[in-house]
């Protein structure tokens, strides 16, 4: 293995288990080695966390409920209330008391793949409650192609916010999704432009008013900022994530 993959504090042989337990193979198929590799950063930043949850005081924009964590774990499946088929994966989950907060984070991919929106029948299972009228709606919308978002990857969230859904009402938690990306203009690896990024900000907000108030929260945030939200005994920590990758 590898070792220098990882910021120092972040326990290599446990994120290499749970990042063998995943769908996507980030390991031996060399991903995680790439410079545009999503999961590295997810992983680095995110699974400093993992022996010291108790660091983990807060998230932008999600400040008043009952920090700090009690868990920090990267690589999680949120699954659906049924057993065949593929299940959401996010990059990281963090739950405390009374909250589970699953994170969807983005790199390079919302300015270089193109967004295909393909929702299979059990989607439409009604097993999502009274409060999920936005996802759904959503879902709908995004399913027929009549609502298309260039950099969002709007379909994937939906999915998230199912299966947090469930596991939220399966462990007594109230589930949130948050997405966490960047914002750093260049051309290498990936040409991101500040026209790219206002309008990537658009589109988060245009789905972020869509769920509201629906029983999954949704919040999203830069690297930056939360990043920048670190201090004392986090602050080195975000210093490292933010040299290594560019932030």
């Amino acid at each position: 293995m590898n070792t220098e993959l990882f910021l120092l504090g972040i326990p290599a042989n446990y994120v290499v288990d749970r990042l063998g337990n995943a769908s996507g193979n980030e390991i031996e198929s060399g991903k995680f080695a790439s410079p545009q590799s999503s999961a590295a950063l997810a992983v680095n930043a995110f699974g400093w966390f993992i022996e010291r949850p108790e660091l983990m005081t807060g998230l932008p924009h999600l400040q008043d409920i009952d920090w700090p964590a009690s868990r920090v774990d990267v690589e999680y499946e949120a699954r659906f209330p049924w057993r065949g088929g593929r299940h959401p994966w996010l990059d990281a989950v963090v739950e405390t008391k009374t909250h589970l907060i699953g994170i969807e984070s983005k790199r390079f991919e919302p300015f270089r793949d193109s967004k295909t929106a393909v929702f299979k029948p059990p989607y439409w299972r009604e097993v999502w409650g009274d409060n999920m009228t936005g996802y759904e709606y959503l879902r709908d919308r995004l399913h027929e192609r009549k609502l298309i978002y260039k950099h969002l990857d709007a379909a994937q969230l939906v999915k998230h916010a199912f299966g947090l859904r469930t596991q939220g009402c399966k462990r007594d938690l109230k589930p949130v999704l948050a997405y966490i990306y960047i914002e750093t203009i260049g051309e290498k690896p990936v040409k991101i432009s500040q026209d790219m990024i206002d309008l990537h900000r658009l589109e988060i907000s245009d789905f972020s008013r869509r769920v509201a108030n629906c029983e999954v929260s949704f919040i999203a945030f830069s690297y930056s900022e939360w990043l920048a939200s670190l201090t004392g005994a986090t602050f080195e920590h975000a210093k490292r994530v933010a040299d290594r990758f560019n932030l």
